[in-house]
């Protein structure tokens, strides 16, 4: 791959590594973490350019459903209220 390529493909890892861990929840954000660094360790070895350009179409729209879940679930999050008993309900309010 050449230089330029893989400068891009590193850029791009970084900010699917970055935007990963602006999930609000511990879960999320380790799943997604460790999703991101295993689809690249699989696959650094492809050399193919259709393939490369193929996974790279994937991780840009990845990228594009990490910004937008790790966006909306705080305000979803907050639709919830615990109640005095201590049980949680949906109140239907979105922030």
């Amino acid at each position: 791959m050449a230089a330029s390529g893989r400068e891009h493909v590193l850029s791009l890892y970084r900010l699917l590594l970055k935007e990963s861990k602006k999930f609000p929840s511990y879960n999320y954000r380790t799943y997604a973490l460790r999703r991101v660094r295993d689809a690249f360790r699989e696959n650094r070895t492809v050399e193919d350019p259709k393939v490369v350009e193929e996974l790279l179409n994937r991780a840009r729209e990845s990228l594009a459903i990490i910004q937008r879940q790790s966006s909306m679930l705080p305000n979803t999050l907050n639709c919830w209220s615990k109640t005095s008993s201590g049980n949680m309900i949906h109140t239907g309010q979105l922030l």
